[in-house]
């Protein structure tokens, strides 16, 4: 049976490949080694890390001819990966990977662009009707977002949660330049509007300033300190834009404006998403820094293959050869400096962003030398390794560092910060080649390490970091119970409830769980680098704490990988489509695709009350909130 084409175009998911006026390109034909009829189009499958770092793809030399022999054939055709890397074992190497015969089209800048971005890549967005179809998906979807999440953003009127620690230390830091201590129970004075009540003295805070700057902007914005829709204003902006994102860095990824708007769309329902865009946290804000560092890295991988397909094809046309090495550089990488900026950022909100600098990190370094090994290039693992590896280094890790320390300079330029004058006051304990200020914060942040590694108090809705993944016990920030009559609770009917929740919607989490195993085993089948891809934000976010298990931690940390959760939920259907692409079950393929969909759909929608602290029945809380461990 023949497999499908993963580079090809796919009817119906693709609205700017199926449209009659999209370009088709035409490939001459030619003979493999067993006199079968092949093209010259050069499609890999799938990425291959491994085979890559191996070799396993045989240099290129003059005019594209390879300088190995080909792979055996089975005379199977093989299914193509969107932007796939190298042919698994066993099957035949595209055409202009294998010997050539005399007349056949050489290696050129558009058949590299194929090999290293993938045809349904390089269609994507081909016409003007599918750009605008694409960004009218994306614009309503986004909508959806604001609607769930600026409906009734005021509600409850009362600091929730850590609320109590964020809002208040954004306001003094905004006001003051650095936080500021409160006297005792200051949250009542504080929601009735008395919002000038805190002492003048430094507040000892453990995590960085941006998310509190962030939620600051957002005050000053929405009308002031004293309104609770202002408290969360930001977090409502960066949950509208991260679902923007999602449906952009998607569509990119997955080479489909349809499974786009599906991950944006699943973004804009899920209740952790919806919860955190509702309140003043922090974690919002970290999730929303590493997604755009992801999508920046994302956008990089693609300029940097198409600088690459441009310097490689215009050494094979003018004659030369690219058999060993080939272009020493690939330009000043924009975007992987402002990945570096964005992490910057991220680890600015909460150290927990160390991780995705670490990951993306790698991530992006293996996308460089699985491109160099894909064009061609013999030693293009030993070219990756010695010139991309470390500019990539000095692009994010430095970068990062210096954005870093900028977030603190309110603190490093005054002079009443919690510590600041430390190093002054302890002449003998400070590292004596730091200037007073970085000796100041060095031993603030030894502190704070300190205070992190050593939670471990008991907390009522600690957990450990397994059930994160299906949500098994999720972080209530609000609750109240009210009486007939009360707190706008219909007289004639029985007692009501008002609650906000943070558990995303248990059936997408729940298949999500299995949807990761799923993407583990079709990224080594496969060998795809979507997999690791989808995979990368997850590994970053959620496998570090379980190095953390025994201090207090909390399931709504899970929200920095959400939008992972979601991209990996939807890669075993990407799959799905591309390998049922011209066959019958299609259909089917699509039913079950959109049956999932809509019945996540109906779980967001009676969940949602618990979201948005939307006041129902008693009784219809305690028939959703089903299990004990969910209250």
């Amino acid at each position: 049976m023949t497999a499908p084409d993963a580079d090809a175009p796919a009817t119906g998911e693709n609205p700017e490949i199926d449209s009659p006026s999209a370009p088709r390109r035409q490939y001459p034909s030619r003979r493999d080694v067993h006199g079968h009829r092949t093209d010259t189009r050069g499609i890999p499958i799938v990425t291959g890390a491994f085979r890559a770092i191996t070799g396993a793809v045989p240099s290129v030399g003059q005019n594209g001819s390879s300088r190995t022999p080909p792979t055996p054939a089975n005379g199977t055709p093989t299914a193509a990966g969107s932007g796939a890397d190298v042919p698994p074992s066993g099957t035949d190497l595209p055409a202009n990977e294998a010997e050539t015969t005399p007349g056949e089209p050489a290696v050129t800048e558009q058949t590299l662009l194929v090999r290293l971005l993938g045809e349904r890549r390089l269609a994507l967005g081909a016409t003007r009707r599918a750009q605008v179809l694409g960004w009218v998906g994306t614009i309503v979807v986004t909508l959806l977002a604001a609607v769930t999440r600026l409906w009734e953003l005021g509600r409850p009127g009362s600091l929730v949660f850590d609320e109590t620690y964020y809002v208040k230390d954004a306001y003094t830091l905004g006001r003051e330049g650095t936080e500021r201590q409160w006297p005792e129970d200051p949250n009542p004075a504080f929601e009735a509007g008395d919002v000038d009540s805190y002492l003048d003295q430094a507040a000892y805070v453990v995590h960085p300033p941006v998310g509190k700057w962030m939620i600051w902007l957002g005050m000053e914005a929405g009308g002031g300190p004293a309104n609770p829709f202002a408290w969360r204003l930001a977090s409502a902006v960066v949950g509208i834009l991260a679902v923007l994102l999602l449906v952009r860095i998607a569509r990119r990824l997955f080479s489909s404006t349809v499974m786009g708007l599906a991950a944006g769309f699943l973004l804009a329902i899920d209740g952790e998403a919806i919860v955190h865009s509702r309140v003043a946290l922090l974690d919002q804000f970290l999730m929303f820094w590493v997604l755009v560092a992801f999508g920046c890295l994302l956008l990089d991988r693609e300029q940097s293959r198409r600088r690459l397909a441009a310097g490689v094809g215009s050494v094979l046309e003018a004659g030369g050869t690219v058999a060993r090495f080939g272009p020493r550089g690939l330009g000043f990488r924009w975007w992987r400096l402002a990945a570096g900026i964005a992490l910057g950022l991220a680890c600015g909100v909460k150290w927990s962003g160390l991780w995705f600098v670490a990951v993306f990190g790698l991530l992006t370094v293996l996308w460089d030398l699985t491109a160099r090994q894909r064009a061609g290039i013999r030693h293009g693992w030993l070219q990756s390794l010695a010139l991309d590896a470390p500019l990539a280094f000095l692009q994010i890790v430095p970068v990062a560092v210096v954005t870093y320390v900028g977030s603190w300079t309110s603190w490093i330029v005054g002079k009443d910060g919690y510590y600041r004058t430390w190093a002054a006051d302890h002449p003998d304990e400070a590292v004596s080649w730091m200037p007073d200020w970085l000796a100041s914060l060095w031993y603030y942040h030894q502190q704070m390490f300190g205070f992190h590694t050593g939670l471990n108090s008991d907390h009522a809705y600690a957990s450990h970091p397994l059930g994160w993944i299906v949500q098994w016990r999720p972080t209530s920030f609000f609750w109240e119970r009210s009486a007939a009559g009360e707190n706008g609770c219909p007289p004639d009917g029985g007692a009501c409830a008002v609650a906000v929740s943070a558990i995303g919607n248990p059936l997408l989490w729940f298949l999500a769980a299995i949807a990761i195993v799923v993407t583990i085993v079709l990224g080594v089948w496969l060998r795809d680098w979507r997999a690791l891809a989808v995979l990368s934000g997850t590994i970053a976010g959620w496998a570090p704490w379980f190095f953390y298990s025994e201090r207090t931690i909390f399931t709504f940390y899970s929200i920095v990988f959400t939008p992972w959760v979601i991209l990996t939920l939807l890669y075993p259907m990407v799959v799905a489509l591309e390998r049922t692409r011209h066959r019958s079950g299609r259909g089917g393929t699509l039913a079950v695709i959109a049956g999932v969909l809509l019945t996540i759909t109906a779980v967001s929608v009676a969940f949602y009350p618990f979201w948005s602290a939307m006041q129902v029945p008693y009784d219809y809380w305690r028939e959703v909130i089903r299990f004990q461990n969910w209250i």
